[in-house]
């Protein structure tokens, strides 16, 4: 797994944890920032695939 993918995830997690936190203590405002962060994070993580994808098509096309 790459650093920036790696990064994603710890995103994604991070959000989930915020979103957590922001329910359990009635904080709508932390909770929606949790969920924009897994969303951001998770953009990030596809991103990521995308470039694996090509970078993987383009190593491919060259042998």
């Amino acid at each position: 797994m790459s650093k920036e993918k790696l990064n994603a995830k710890m995103e994604e997690l991070g959000g989930a944890a915020k979103e957590a936190v922001g329910k359990v203590t009635g904080n709508k405002e932390v909770e929606t920032e949790g969920k924009v962060d897994q969303i951001k994070g998770k953009v990030k993580a596809v991103a990521e695939d995308a470039k694996d994808a090509v970078a993987g098509a383009i190593k491919g096309l060259r042998n």
